[in-house]
């Protein structure tokens, strides 16, 4: 079997509106030059399995679990990314952006110079080709953080930037509406007692009031200086929406709530939920549903977020789940709609003169197994 391919035959081809039996052909440039009916030329033979476009993912925070594998351990750094990436690859992903945190609690285990570390590590593992998958960088912003500001300058001449989001979860709004769920997050990560719990909480919503606004706005300008996509974070509510318009958001990721998600989508933005939202069949915060957003008709981008095989799992089952997603859409949740959202329309559909990013996807049962990952026409995984 040829590494670099130039034709897959026998294949299932998921189109943007249609599942097509046929072949496909990739130029010396990496583009798909061809996708027509069934060939007997030589070529890959892909034994009558999906071919679809190489996924897209927006938000993983999943590399940290390789550079921080317990606490106070710290991997180095360039290694943790490899190892990252192969997960990410393996599970079909050709394009990720890699979230790093910007803005910390005071106790966090880790600080920004891991974040720059880490940025630096992906981009030595771009630069020396170490890197299986496409990767971007995602800086997630807590605006209820004091040092928000002072973190995001390490940044400031870093190309790889391509989307930032505003995050805020502080007590009492957007994730952590309810404070009985905020307590049991909380109370069981730091071992508080009721009455440290309480004065957590007040602490954390009285230094927010007095920092997150300007945070939100001097972060907006500055990304929109810098050409840098914004996407907002955990809305509940249509004022929030309103406020993210106003901030030229273009990606809405995770709203708590269907009125947030309704005006969202209605003011133009993608929006993004958990991909194993959709597989676990609920949110692991109690806010609402992915599959209740997709009945609605306004889930827009699923992001694997901390499980990077979900992402191709979740696809599959909203088609199989539910009846008005056929295929292509569901699949469209996962390549060409989050590629479109952030600029990237170079990739994420089998159409001529696209990147060659593909996928070979065989279903065993209800689970997805992927049996062949290329980027640019070159085998990866």
């Amino acid at each position: 079997m040829s590494t670099h391919p130039k034709t897959f035959k026998n294949a299932r081809l998921i189109l943007a509106d249609d599942v097509l039996d046929g072949s496909l052909t990739v130029d010396d440039a990496g583009l798909i030059s061809e996708v027509g009916s069934p060939t007997e030329t030589e070529g890959h033979d892909c034994e009558g399995d999906y071919l679809l476009p190489g996924l897209v993912e927006l938000h993983t925070d999943h590399l940290e679990t390789h550079y921080a594998p317990r606490p106070k351990v710290r991997w180095n750094a360039v290694s943790a990314v490899q190892a990252h990436d192969a997960q990410i690859a393996c599970s079909g992903i050709t394009t990720v952006f890699d979230a790093l945190r910007v803005g910390m609690d005071e106790d966090a285990d880790l600080r920004y110079p891991d974040m720059r570390a880490l940025a630096d590590a992906i981009e030595t593992g771009q630069r020396e080709n170490r890197l299986r998958a496409d990767h971007f960088i995602h800086l997630r912003c807590e605006v209820s953080a004091p040092d928000v500001l002072d973190a995001f300058k390490v940044f400031e001449d870093d190309d790889s930037i391509r989307l930032i989001s505003l995050m805020d979860h502080t007590p009492g709004q957007r994730q952590f509406v309810s404070l009985d769920a905020y307590k049991i997050y909380y109370q069981g990560k730091k071992g508080f007692t009721d009455a440290q719990m309480e004065e957590f909480i007040q602490k954390r919503q009285q230094r927010a009031s007095g920092i997150a606004p300007a945070n939100r706005k001097k972060l907006s300008e500055i990304a929109g200086e810098r050409g840098i996509a914004i996407a907002s974070h955990d809305d509940a509510t249509v004022a929030h929406v309103d406020e993210a318009v106003g901030l030229n958001t273009k990606i809405a990721e995770f709203p708590t709530t269907l009125e947030a998600a309704k005006a969202s989508h209605e003011a133009g933005m993608a929006v993004l939920m958990g991909a194993p939202n959709v597989v676990r069949g609920g949110s692991h915060s109690g806010n609402i549903s992915a599959r209740e957003l997709a009945e609605a008709g306004v889930l827009d981008v699923l992001s694997s977020d901390y499980v990077p095989i979900s992402l191709l799992q979740a696809a599959f089952q909203l088609a199989e789940e539910i009846e008005a997603i056929s295929l292509p859409k569901a699949v469209a949740t996962v390549t060409s709609t989050p590629a479109n959202a952030i600029g990237l329309t170079d990739r994420g559909m089998i159409t001529p003169g696209r990147r060659a990013d593909l996928i070979q996807v065989k279903m065993v049962g209800a689970i997805p197994v992927v049996r062949g990952v290329w980027r640019e026409g070159k085998r990866v995984a």
